[in-house]
């Protein structure tokens, strides 16, 4: 008896038969069916209203701000429970985007749950890689010719200024480049196409992409006029390494897996109900055609099934 009571076995079995005696003990007394009227909350629902108020003041709430943190949920509560009450769930277009919208999420985090090893991921990557594409940038400076000083002439003046731009460098002495003010700069360094586009226009981002590096060369048309361009840098777009991009590819795969869960949950659902459409009547079609031409062509004639 003396060594079964220094036993650390024994004393796990002793400990373990108490907890779950008084797990049953309290199960018994929670799991009784609540008034409807009565309103219980756990250690667990406390815990939350005053982690939410410290993460916000930095600071735990007093006596007097938790009972009102307490009363807050406590309103919040029982309107749900008098909404539900009176039905006003129903129909309720919010209520219903928010419902569908909290099935999504634990539909997605079922593929959140399985954390990818490196393997894993250097596969996905290698089948995914031109996701990962970095597009090529392209360092250049540039004179403008205003079409709104020059007019027509705004082309032939910016021709005959890179004639004289032979041979000079990137960067001239001031006073002496050619051109008029620009609204913008006069210099854009190790710029995508996309993100050139979006100041002067496609045509002209595609354009400077092809020059070659090293020389003045134009004129280049812009949405806002012509362009005489020195290109000093030209980066080759190209997918990165794996180790450059690691914790990129994992947030990539991550999405594409949660897409897929939902996409796999949602088939399953769907497959278990049948959608009817009304029958239309002559006068409907007419209606809905006159509304949206479309829509007749989508509405089945006979009511079945989609």
């Amino acid at each position: 008896m003396h060594r079964m009571a220094r036993d650390p076995l024994v004393h796990f079995v002793i400990l373990g038969g108490v907890m779950f005696g008084a797990f049953a003990l309290l199960q018994d007394k929670t799991d009784a069916p609540a008034s409807p009227t009565e309103i219980r909350y756990t250690v667990d629902d406390v815990a939350q209203l005053i982690v939410g108020f410290e993460a916000q003041w930095n600071r735990p709430p007093t006596q007097e701000e938790f009972n009102a943190l307490v009363e807050d949920r406590v309103r919040q509560d029982i309107l749900y429970r008098e909404a539900l009450a009176l039905g006003l769930d129903k129909d309720d277009t919010i209520v219903m985007r928010r419902m569908a919208q909290k099935m999504q999420f634990i539909a997605e985090d079922t593929a959140a749950a399985h954390a990818p090893t490196t393997e894993e991921l250097k596969a996905w990557f290698a089948e995914n890689s031109d996701l990962f594409r970095m597009a090529p940038r392209v360092s250049f400076r540039h004179l403008y010719f205003s079409p709104d000083r020059r007019g027509k002439n705004a082309r032939a003046d910016a021709e005959a200024a890179l004639v004289s731009l032979a041979g000079q460098p990137e960067t001239l002495p001031d006073g002496t480049a050619p051109g008029d003010r620009f609204m913008f700069q006069d210099y854009y360094g190790e710029r995508t196409p996309q993100s050139i586009a979006r100041e002067f226009g496609p045509q002209f981002a595609q354009a400077v992409a092809q020059l070659p590096p090293g020389s003045w060369q134009g004129p280049v048309q812009s949405g806002l006029g012509w362009h005489l361009v020195y290109v000093d840098k030209l980066i080759p777009g190209r997918v990165p390494a794996f180790g450059e991009i690691a914790d990129e590819v994992k947030t990539a795969w991550l999405g594409k897996q949660k897409a897929a869960a939902w996409q796999k949950a949602y088939d399953g659902m769907r497959a278990k109900y049948t959608v009817l459409l009304p029958v239309p009547t002559e006068d409907a079609i007419t209606d809905v055609s006159r509304a949206v031409p479309a829509a007749s062509a989508a509405v089945s004639d006979d009511g079945a099934p989609l």
